[in-house]
């Protein structure tokens, strides 16, 4: 089972808010730690990049779903 840990979130005067999480990708079998930042309400990242991202398929779309989720409900 896919994990997601938000360690912390900072807004700059920009209006971009860029969270750092960790978590466990269960299909690669492997920890994860990086930083995204939301622009336009957007989530970016290499971590989500589908080119760059060492995470499985299942696993960036489960980090974007719970990340979106919790940016919807302002808990950032």
């Amino acid at each position: 089972m896919h994990s997601l840990t938000i360690i912390d979130s900072i807004k700059t005067e920009y209006n971009t808010l860029f969270v750092k999480i960790k978590g466990y990708d269960s299909n690669g079998d492997r920890p994860f730690e990086g930083e995204v930042k939301f622009i336009g309400g957007r989530p970016y990242g290499d971590l989500l990049h589908h080119k760059r991202s060492s995470l499985s398929l299942e696993c960036r779309e489960y980090v974007i779903e719970k990340l979106m989720s919790k940016y919807l409900r302002e808990e950032f």
